[in-house]
């Protein structure tokens, strides 16, 4: 007979929180969170702390010890750090890069999904998640006219992107490939894109096996724009050199400028020559959402693949990227595996199938959220409200004399400052790499400062300052303020570059 072991001790109990604590740091953190909301208009956008500041600062926090600390004087420490010392893209002021506001609808919906904690990895381990999760994709699909059917929610635009990559690839390889892989296939494998595509692609190509000289950059007329006419020359010049086209990679809105490429002529060369179509809408592709916008988005609905980004136009908290897709098989035969440690009703949707993760947060939730608590015509609005925004700012640009528009696509506008003295020899190499420079300064300077946050581009060697508003707490006031603190700190640093 074997011996009865001795009973474990009583667990360790400081983990788990009793109610009435939990509820009082709770409160206090949702009182705390909404009081930043109402002081931001006023606050610096970012206190751009250098990073030996901060490590010194973590330093002198009481990093973890064997005992642990008091729960509550834990919360209220990094409440105060992460208010102090953090870049705020909630900031009405905050127009860089492409990451929006995100909603309060969307911040109680991550604290929701994150007490409930399914893995929306399998259906019986996240029945109402999964559902919530399918029904997002419908209605994502839905609201930009694209026929998916089926997608699942990722953690932003490379990922999505990767998703529709794959399925491209899986697709045109066959399914042999899954088990030789690529180091035996031939002929070469090509695929296409504009000049101005996010980096992503060169990320997939690298990552996927194929290489960065798989990729074809295809030239762009003065909309930054792919060029239908020299995409069929380089795919038949590929054809002609014993090469294999099998994707398409189109933009709708581009990083720098907002560009959105010629959606329809470039599914119909797609269909000619037997090529997988993906749009990577990343940040513009909610915009094909407005009716007024529908000419410049037509053939979206076209695409066999198409990634989108609900943490930009859709305002959700990070992380939410979404790959969706017209036939669902193509996602499965890219990416499922079926274990014999997996006790999933293959008769149900596991999104461990579609994509890429097995344990998946519940990403969908704050969009799924969002999506019923505005509607669709209240994210119609709230986008066409950004790009109106992105408008003015470029009229109010193009009136100063010293201030020159470069774009204005979307919701992004492009400009830099030109100092009187050198408007003349605009255009001049040595000019242009003075204003180069002093661009540059201008931007590191509001970046260090806090009025404002935008990023940059380099359009056509020229750096430019480039605002992306994807904000709903803009307003004009906030852009009217442009000119003045562009011309206050440009004529500085321009007087220092002189001396």
């Amino acid at each position: 007979m074997t011996p009865v072991k001795q009973k474990p001790a009583a667990r360790f109990e400081k983990i788990n929180m009793p109610p009435d604590t939990f509820r009082e740091l709770g409160h206090a953190l949702v009182e705390q969170i909404a009081g930043l909301f109402e002081r931001l208009p006023t606050a610096p956008v970012t206190t751009a702390a250098q990073d030996e500041t901060i490590r010194a600062m973590l330093q002198a926090l009481s990093p973890a010890s064997d005992n642990g600390q008091d729960a509550g004087a834990l919360l209220e420490k990094t409440t105060r750090l992460l208010f102090d010392h953090s870049l705020f893209n909630g900031h009405p002021k905050f127009w860089g890069y492409i990451t929006s506001s995100p909603t309060p609808m969307g911040i109680l919906a991550d604290m929701l999904a994150a007490a409930v904690n399914p893995n929306v990895g399998a259906y019986v381990l996240s029945p109402v998640a999964t559902e919530i999760e399918k029904q997002t994709i419908d209605w994502i699909g839905r609201f930009m006219g694209y026929p998916a059917g089926g997608g699942l929610l990722v953690s932003g635009g490379n990922m999505a992107n990767y998703v529709g990559f794959l399925a491209a690839l899986r697709a045109a390889t066959g399914a042999d490939i899954r088990k030789s892989g690529l180091r035996n296939f031939t002929p070469n494998l090509v695929l296409y894109c504009s000049a101005e595509t996010h980096t992503w692609v060169q990320k997939a190509a690298d990552l996927y096996g194929l290489g960065t000289d798989s990729i074809r950059w295809i030239g762009t007329d003065a909309q930054k724009r792919m060029s239908p006419v020299l995409l069929e020359e380089k795919i038949l010049a590929d054809k002609t050199a014993g090469n294999r086209p099998f994707l398409v990679v189109g933009t709708a809105g581009s990083v720098s400028t907002g560009a959105v490429d010629p959606l329809d002529a470039l599914a119909a060369l797609c269909e000619k020559y037997g090529l997988w179509f993906h749009i990577d809408g990343a940040y513009g592709g909610f915009a094909g959402a407005l009716p007024e916008l529908k000419t410049q988005f037509a053939g979206l609905e076209k695409a066999d693949s198409l990634a989108v980004d609900p943490h930009k136009w859709l305002y959700a908290p990070l992380e939410a990227g979404c790959a969706l897709v017209k036939n669902p098989r193509h996602l499965t035969d890219a990416f499922s595996y079926h274990p014999p440690y997996y006790n999933f009703e293959q008769t149900r949707l596991n999104f461990v199938d579609y994509g890429p993760q097995n344990s998946r947060g519940f990403r969908a939730l704050k969009v799924w959220l969002s999506a019923q608590h505005l509607g669709m015509e209240g994210h119609r609005q709230l986008i066409r409200e950004d790009i109106a925004l992105a408008r003015y700012a470029a009229d109010i640009l193009r009136a100063e004399t010293d201030l020159a528009v470069f774009s204005s696509g979307l919701s992004i506008t492009t400009f830099r400052y030109v100092p009187p003295d050198l408007s003349a020899h605009v255009g001049e190499p040595e000019t242009e790499a003075r204003l180069n420079q002093l661009n540059q300064a201008i931007l590191n300077q509001m970046e260090a400062g806090g009025a404002f946050f935008m990023s940059n581009a380099v359009l056509d060697g020229v750096f430019v300052l480039r605002m992306c508003i994807v904000n709903f707490r803009t307003q004009a006031a906030h852009i009217e303020a442009i000119p003045e603190y562009i011309r206050m700190i440009g004529a500085d640093l321009y007087a220092k570059m002189l001396e």
